[in-house]
């Protein structure tokens, strides 16, 4: 018994992994992608990776430990606290076969989004350190210099309450955040996505991000031969929430008799055209070969409309940034210029 109770607690806590990041997922995924395309299976390939150190001893012993169990590459990736998309593609590669082109697919995924959150960073940094000077500079202005003003006047006043509302601004955008958050994954997803497309800007941009992902996806289990009551059950087993509901939506329609395309129509979070594009790779008979091809081309829409975002930003923060600039010299000069009109 005393031997039980010196043993380290630690023994008995399973450190679960943190959230990876979208730079180590891609890593990891372009691990896979190089050691799936020389020919390695998924057992030769943790053993690979735990060998040569290539990840870190936490995440090997998490997929050995996964491969003992018995579980399948899509539940491995999940244990390593990858993100549901990602989880989600591999998950459906692994039953239509595709493997090794759904991994490079996810690799170039990950990539553009890595490189657009690089470039809002290049773009937010300066504006953002500028702000702060300039914040602290009107603190420093209303805490010494204006209350030494004999007389005030509309910029000044304006002054006073500036920093105030700035920082309620900062607050209240982030308090928004955070509730738009929790109250997303308390809601029923499909009525929540129906409502943030209605959004200007962020939802066009959620709009085409949706329908490439499921237009790749039903692309990919449509081009290898599967049918769309195997696809609807794939589609319910998912992790991703949103994914399971749209299968189980999809396969209480079909039931009915309605048609795919007629589904489709009626989520306001997908383009008009993927319908469309359904009807008419069905006429042809080869509805995956065009869906795939329509995804391509909305997923390029979609990292054009992303990075074209990225890049209003920095002028708006700058047109900010002089007016404020503006507004301290104007305080500052405005009652010496009063004074000496006197």
């Amino acid at each position: 018994m005393t031997d039980f109770l010196q043993q380290d607690i630690s023994v008995f806590v399973k450190r679960r992994p943190k959230k990876l990041s979208l730079t180590r997922q891609r890593k990891i995924i372009a691990l896979f992608t190089n050691l799936f395309t020389s020919g390695f299976h998924l057992v030769e390939i943790v053993d690979f990776l735990k060998r040569s150190q290539l990840l870190a001893d936490s995440y090997t012993s998490i997929l050995s430990r996964g491969l003992m169990t018995g579980k399948s590459f899509a539940a491995l990736l999940s244990d390593l606290q990858f993100s549901d998309v990602v989880v989600t593609q591999v998950s459906l590669a692994e039953v239509h076969g595709n493997l090794e082109l759904s991994l490079t697919n996810i690799q170039d995924y990950l990539g553009n989004f890595i490189k657009v959150r690089k470039k809002l960073v290049e773009v937010a940094t300066y504006p953002v350190i500028l702000l702060g000077f300039l914040l602290a500079i009107m603190l420093g202005l209303n805490s010494y210099l204006l209350p030494q003003l004999e007389e005030r006047n509309g910029v000044t006043r304006i002054m006073d309450y500036l920093p105030i509302v700035f920082l309620a601004s900062v607050v209240a955008s982030l308090v928004l955040v955070v509730l738009l958050k929790y109250w997303y994954r308390k809601s029923e997803k499909i009525r929540a996505v129906s409502l943030l497309v209605r959004l200007p800007f962020l939802g066009r941009l959620i709009q085409l991000y949706l329908t490439a992902y499921y237009a790749r996806e039903w692309g990919n289990l449509i081009g290898q031969g599967l049918e769309m009551p195997r696809i609807i059950h794939l589609m319910q087993e998912q992790q991703s929430a949103l994914f399971c509901s749209i299968g189980t939506e999809l396969g209480l329609a079909l039931d009915k008799g309605i048609a795919f395309e007629e589904h489709v129509k009626r989520y306001p979070f997908f383009k008009k055209e993927l319908s469309l594009m359904i009807e008419y790779g069905q006429v042809k008979d080869k509805l995956g070969h065009e869906l795939r091809l329509y995804a391509d081309e909305c997923w390029e829409e979609f990292f054009v409309r992303l990075t074209a975002s990225m890049q209003l930003i920095q002028p708006l923060v700058f047109m900010f940034v002089a007016l404020l600039i503006v507004l301290i010299y104007a305080a500052m000069l405005l009652p010496i210029y009063q004074h000496m009109e006197v």
